[in-house]
């Protein structure tokens, strides 16, 4: 009698939490549509802005949500990994290669590609070896133990990238054109803002088509639902779990160019940005390839639309909302957007 009684107030209080939650979404959805009457115009071109920046929150949280999927370990240090290699890239472009806005776009167009041939290897390398340094020696720990030493981690490359490039700002010239792509009543679109999309939906399906494809994805599916049972099976663990940590960072190295591109990257810039990452794989479902990039884009509206539309918190409330989203949906929907409820231990 007694575990029925338990069992039927967990219904009614999951139950209540859902109306809750519902309730919720609709007053924000209600508001969404009054914005969007309001003006729209300035509701869409401050949505554009919000989309693209969600496309580089994604690059970032797919790095994230890998690992998570492998190791159910939140690799703090990836944020850290992504403004690095920001930098870097800024120094191959502007030092080892010279690009300058007058640059003619052969040479932009070889010389970015360049760039990415170098960084994206190069930090796929240096995620991996934090891997084989750091976490490969915890693989049997208890998860704080691993916990806290991505935390370690975090502020180590931190601190490396402060070191290399001190406390100020790096940029590049615009090379990407910030000329309209379409202009339709008075909604821009423009070219720079469509590169982003341009490299990150590919990323999504080729990374997508990686997991589920190939043998090495395969391997790596079998070792997020069952390492001892994939290693019985002649699946090398280890190479599988490396070969994550090198795919992850060869994104934070993609995710850094493009975010390079785009604004100013300093050595701290990654913490951040990559706690907003790291909410947005939560958001979106963690684990979940899709999620990732669905959770980005609805973080990068959120912050968008509060910074950007009148009668709205405004910039300085940004984190508290983003932080919010994040412990709401833990609350209300703890697998996330795309993410499947799995039943609890006894």
């Amino acid at each position: 009698m007694a575990t029925a009684v338990a069992a039927l107030q967990r219904v009614r209080t999951s139950s209540l939490i859902d109306a809750i939650g519902l309730l919720l979404l609709g007053t924000v959805l209600v508001w969404l549509l009054f914005k969007f009457f309001e003006d729209p115009t300035r509701f869409l071109n401050v949505g554009i802005i919000g989309l693209t920046n969600g496309a580089i929150y994604g690059l970032v949280a797919l790095g994230y949500t890998l690992v998570y999927g492998i190791l159910q370990l939140i690799n703090f240090a990836h944020g850290d990994v992504f403004a690095l290699s920001g930098l870097v890239a800024s120094t191959i472009i502007l030092s080892v290669l010279g690009l300058e806005e007058d640059t003619s776009v052969i040479f932009v167009v070889l010389g970015l590609l360049a760039t990415l041939a170098v960084t994206m290897p190069l930090f796929a390398l240096i995620n991996a070896g934090i891997e084989r340094v750091a976490y490969k020696p915890l693989r049997h720990a208890p998860r704080l133990a691993a916990l806290i030493t991505a935390v370690g981690m975090s502020f180590i490359v931190q601190n490396v990238a402060l070191a290399l490039y001190d406390v100020n700002y790096r940029d590049v010239p615009n090379f990407i054109p910030r000329t309209d792509v379409f202009s339709i009543g008075g909604v821009h679109y423009t070219w720079n803002k469509l590169a982003v999309l341009i490299i990150t939906i590919p990323v999504l399906a080729l990374l997508t088509w990686f997991v589920q494809q190939t043998r090495q994805g395969k391997a790596m599916r079998a070792v997020a639902q069952d390492p001892e049972a994939s290693a019985i099976m002649g699946i090398n663990v280890n190479r599988t779990i490396s070969v994550t940590f090198a795919i992850a960072g060869a994104l934070a190295g993609s995710a850094g160019i493009v975010y390079l591109l785009q604004f100013n990257m300093r050595y701290d810039t990654g913490f951040e940005l990559g706690l907003i990452a790291f909410t947005a794989a939560v958001l979106g479902g963690i684990g979940n390839l899709t999620g990732a990039v669905l959770g980005a884009m609805v973080i990068g509206l959120v912050q968008a639309l509060n910074e950007g539309l009148d009668g709205t918190p405004g910039s300085d409330w940004t984190r508290s909302i983003v932080f919010g989203i994040l412990i709401a949906i833990l609350v209300f929907r703890p697998q996330g957007i795309l993410g499947e409820r799995t039943p609890e231990g006894a």
